[in-house]
Formats: C-alpha cells, sequence, structure tokens
C-alpha cells in the first residue's frame, strides 16, 4: 500500500498540514523541520503525485512565453533561441516548465494568451518585448496574473516588473567607440521602430553624435525588419548619398549580416570600407565574416533574471515589482578600422 501524507506525519511527529507544506517548499516551515520531514518521506519511499500536488496547490508549475513575432519569425531571430535558454536554464532549478504562443500575427499571439490565462494553464507569463499600442500586457495588469516584460515597459505603471539593458547607454558607448575612432560620418540602422528597443538606441546613437556637436545627415537612420531585399535597398541608399557613411551602428546582428552581404555585392569591405558594430554578442557576429565588434547585452543573463523574478512573483504576488538591469559591454573584433 502507497505511503501516504498522514504516515509520514505520524512518524515525523508533526501535522499533516506540515508535510504539504514541507512538499511545496513553504517559507513559513524551518529549514530543521524541513530536513526531518524529507528525511522521513526518503525513508518511507513516499512520492507525491504530481499532478495530485499541483492540483492541491492550485498551481502548473508552467510558465507562459510570449513571442515577440510569430513562432516562425521568432526562431530565425538571433535574439530568440539564446533567451529561452536562459528562462529554461532557471525554469529547470525550479522544476517549471514553459509554454510558448503559437499564433501567427498579432492579434492569433494576443488571443493565444487570453486562452493561456484563462484557462489556467500557466502561473506566470514572460513577454519577450516592449511594444507600442501592445493589446497584451494591459491585458495581463487587467487579469491580475503575474508577469514580467523583457524591455522597458511603456505604460507607466508600478505593476509591471520587467528586466532590460540600459539600451539608450548601450547604443551611446557604440556610438562613441566609432567616434573615437575617428568617425563623423556615422549611420544607424535600426529594426521596427514600434518596439521599445529600437527607439532606446536610435535615442542613444542619436546622443552620442550630438554629444559631439556633429550633424546626422539626412538619410542615415534606416530601419530593417530582416528581410535581404529590404537590406540591398538600404545599403543603395546610404551608398549613393553625397558623402556616404564611413561606419554603421547595426541595432541587430542578424540584420548585420544581410548588410554585411549587400555591401560585400558592392565591393564595399569592412572594415577597410566601412566599419560596423552590432548588437547582442551572438554566434552571428563571432561566425561573420569578419568576426564583428558587439555590444553583448547579455540575452542568456535576460531570459534568466525574467525567470527568476517571474517564479519569486508567482510564490509573493504581494512582492515590490522590481526593475532588474543587466550590463552590456563592448566585444572588440575585426569590423572596426580608425580613420
Amino acid at each position: 500500500m502507497s505511503v501516504t501524507i498522514k504516515d509520514v506525519a505520524a512518524k515525523a511527529n508533526v501535522a499533516p498540514s506540515t508535510v504539504s507544506r514541507v512538499v511545496s517548499d513553504s517559507p513559513l516551515i524551518s529549514e530543521k523541520t524541513k530536513r526531518r520531514v524529507r528525511e522521513v518521506m526518503e525513508e518511507m519511499g513516499f512520492h507525491l503525485n504530481f499532478n495530485a500536488q499541483m492540483l492541491a496547490l492550485q498551481s502548473t508549475k508552467t510558465i507562459g512565453i510570449i513571442m515577440k513575432n510569430s513562432a516562425k519569425e521568432s526562431i530565425i531571430t538571433s535574439f530568440f533561441p539564446e533567451v529561452i535558454r536562459g528562462i529554461s536554464a532557471l525554469c529547470s532549478k525550479h522544476d517549471f516548465s514553459i509554454s510558448l504562443t503559437t499564433g501567427e500575427s498579432e492579434e492569433e499571439i494576443f488571443t493565444d494568451t487570453v486562452k493561456m490565462v484563462r484557462g489556467k494553464r500557466v502561473d506566470g507569463m514572460i513577454v519577450l518585448y516592449s511594444k507600442k499600442d501592445d493589446k497584451v500586457v494591459p491585458y495581463l495588469i487587467e487579469s491580475g496574473i503575474p508577469f514580467v516584460v523583457i524591455g522597458k515597459p511603456l505604460i507607466e505603471s508600478g505593476k509591471i516588473m520587467f528586466v532590460d539593458n540600459d539600451n539608450v547607454q548601450a547604443a551611446k558607448e557604440a556610438t562613441d567607440f566609432l567616434l573615437n575612432l575617428g568617425h563623423e560620418k556615422i549611420a544607424f540602422i535600426g529594426e521596427d521602430k514600434q518596439f521599445e528597443v529600437s527607439e532606446a538606441r536610435l535615442n542613444g546613437f542619436i546622443q552620442a553624435v550630438k554629444g559631439k556637436n556633429l550633424d546626422i545627415p539626412e538619410g542615415f537612420i534606416k530601419n530593417i525588419q530582416f528581410n535581404l531585399n529590404h537590406g540591398k535597398q538600404i545599403v543603395t541608399e546610404l551608398m549613393s548619398l553625397a558623402e556616404p557613411p564611413t561606419a554603421l551602428v547595426v541595432s541587430d546582428d542578424l540584420n548585420a549580416l544581410i548588410v554585411l552581404t549587400a555591401l560585400s555585392e558592392k565591393n564595399i569591405k569592412v572594415p577597410d570600407d566601412m566599419s560596423m558594430i552590432v548588437f547582442n554578442n551572438s554566434v552571428i557576429s563571432k561566425v561573420a565574416n569578419p568576426p564583428l565588434t558587439t555590444v553583448d547585452t547579455q540575452i542568456f543573463q535576460l531570459g534568466y533574471e525574467s525567470a527568476n523574478c517571474l517564479i519569486e512573483l508567482v510564490k509573493d504576488p504581494q512582492m515590490f515589482r522590481k526593475s532588474v538591469i543587466i550590463p552590456t559591454v563592448i566585444v572588440e573584433r575585426n569590423s572596426c578600422l580608425a580613420l
């Protein structure tokens, strides 16, 4: 016959409720009592049915991940695989699973989120982006479910916990790196302007250039949404200017790969003819030809800390909504040359 909570409680000389709290690792129980009860559980061969435990605790031990784009688009980015690796690493320490939204459009992702929340399929959510006119974050606030945003929230609310880099400062430092090499004609190639991270990096770029009392020529600020033809068009436009740039700040290393391809087709060599600094420090930056100088945004750590914050929030929904800023560092490789 299987061993029950009451059997363990009797042998450990504690109440059945104490055994239940030990199983759920409640902070209300002392470490000394936890050790004693766990020893008895091990001795008696007690194994609580996982599904029954989750039902009793009204917990799924699952975190929902709300994607920035459709699953198909997200998987090819340099950000997504690494941030998921960070989230998974922390979740595995706490026996949590993850569940991804699977929608192929913004509306489908929102619908998927609503289904997760209303169906009580997850204990909390991690939103992998911060975006203008987003429906997801206001819904999560209204629903009351614990959630964390990766990125600086655009809604002024003390109810939002977030993990981010200081993207304004990071872009300023990246641009200063090129300025200190003697470049004065520097163009910026960002991503989708709807996302907060793109605007923050653009602002940092502008601050750095204006801080040197330099002008930003018309046509020096561009945006790409991972598209080879669009990338080629942007490079053509930049290099067709009367005074083209001598250096580029590219806000994403996957887009940087497109830019490298487009420059190569025009026989423009990096770094001999064009210097380039990019963001993220994914494997793309390391294996590109040439290897790219990059701002390491520590994507793994962004994921790890977001999961850590969320699990803390799940365990204590009344806790203070904190923000965590992950530092960035410039990794020098072979894509920048002094003038």
